[in-house]
């Protein structure tokens, strides 16, 4: 594959994806950071139902991508199901502007994220050879797109959203999801060309060549990831409804917007991301890395200490509203925690999967995001019967526990990578 330096020293394929993945996750979180004002203020859903719902659509979002990713690598291919997953779901978030329409709406931007999520990250791999020292950095450059988009998508959907109307904010989401088509359209020559899928035999080789130490590791950092899940989701629920009602959003004399707040998470990622990733290389270069499991379970104590800290801002605050800057500082620390656990977790089972099912493997770290968004629907329904100080510490705990099961798993880990590796050579 050409190595073209075009982006952080990555191949030209790495910007066409990066730029996709951005706008699709624009329509993405555009959308999101409404829902919950949406179901609340504009349908008066009560809190129980709107986080019930919530939940259970970011959680269908992420099982779709299961059966998609299956549907690409053995039907479709990678290339189609992006283009096909990309249309119907720019379809469902213009869908979105329809009151009547709220539910099918979503179900069918869950159905389009299906095919698209798990086919986009795994033609990642695809630009490197075996060797290529860069791939250790691709997904964490993957992410900051992820992150742009986010950042971007509550100042643009949720400024629209609350100052205009719900509905544009929902058709600016759309127009993102268009924009993310176009460039992956435009951007076909730089990206890897598709491997011959054989349907009938392809995808039972590969499994028969993926160890049961491996799929054992997997899953078990999957059941970790949706432990933790289950807290990190809570940043677009319960959060959000703090920020709302629990946060003095004054400053001077004008009123922070909420959706603005949500947008501090990828921003810091944005800023976050280049000295963290030139500090890793520092470490690698003399040999002192650390372990991928150990570097998600420091993630996710990193989180629950920020949750920590909500929880006292809250106890410390006595039931009057919090200041803004409580919130500001809890999002530093949160981002700087996710920037160790999520994207190593993405990189670590691309890495793994066999030959000819990169698009199903991957897709199983969305399930495991699909079942910790579940769980976090279910937690979010205590935020009403539970005071604010003991819920944020409920979720540090969350975290915590998360943290615990990954170090355990970090032997298993280590053995998996290093014969995974030497397999690839």
């Amino acid at each position: 594959m050409t190595a073209e330096r075009t982006w952080f020293g990555q191949p030209r394929g790495l910007t066409v994806l990066f730029l996709t993945n951005m706008w699709e996750q624009f329509s993405y979180y555009g959308m999101r950071a409404l829902l919950v004002y949406y179901m609340t203020k504009q349908l008066l859903i009560s809190q129980g139902t709107s986080s019930v719902i919530y939940g259970t659509y970011t959680a269908c979002a992420y099982f779709t991508p299961i059966l998609g990713g299956i549907i690409a690598d053995r039907y479709l291919g990678k290339r189609r199901a992006i283009i096909i997953g990309a249309s119907v779901m720019a379809a469902g978030h213009f869908m979105m502007a329809f009151e009547p329409l709220l539910y099918l709406a979503l179900a069918t931007i869950a159905l389009g994220n299906g095919l698209f999520l798990p086919s986009l990250p795994s033609q990642i791999n695809d630009l490197y050879h075996r060797d290529d020292p860069r791939r250790a950095w691709a997904y964490n450059v993957y992410y900051v797109g992820i992150n742009i988009g986010g950042f971007l998508a509550p100042l643009v959907c949720g400024t629209l959203g609350e100052l205009y109307g719900w509905h544009y904010g929902f058709g600016a989401a759309g127009i993102g999801m268009l924009l993310g088509l176009v460039i992956y359209l435009a951007g076909q020559r730089h990206l890897p060309p598709e491997p011959p899928r054989d349907r009938t035999t392809a995808a039972g080789q590969a499994k028969g060549r993926m160890a049961r130490e491996t799929v054992l590791a997997l899953l078990a950092v999957a059941l970790s990831v949706t432990v933790f899940r289950g807290a990190y989701e809570q940043v677009g629920n319960t959060v959000a409804l703090w920020a709302d009602a629990g946060v003095d959003r004054r400053a001077g004399g004008f009123i922070i917007p909420m959706t603005w707040f949500i947008s501090l998470n990828p921003l810091f990622v944005i800023l976050m991301t280049p000295p963290l990733l030139a500090y890793w290389g520092r470490r690698a270069a003399g040999g002192r890395e650390p372990a991928l499991a150990r570097k998600m379970a420091f993630g996710a104590l990193i989180v629950a200490l920020a949750y920590l800290m909500l929880a006292a801002a809250a106890v410390l605050g006595g039931g009057q509203p919090t200041g803004w800057t409580w919130l500001f500082a809890f999002f530093v620390l949160f981002t700087f925690g996710e920037l160790f656990i999520l994207p190593t977790g993405l990189g670590l089972f691309a890495r793994l999967a066999p030959p000819g099912m990169g698009a199903t493997t991957v897709a199983a770290w969305y399930l495991a995001i699909f079942a910790g968004s579940l769980s976090a629907g279910l937690v979010g329904t205590l935020w009403s019967d539970m005071s604010h100080g003991a819920f944020f510490g409920l979720l540090a705990a969350i975290s915590a526990v998360a943290a615990v099961l990954l170090f355990t798993l970090d032997p298993m880990v280590r053995s998996v990578v290093r014969r995974r590796d030497a397999e690839s050579l």
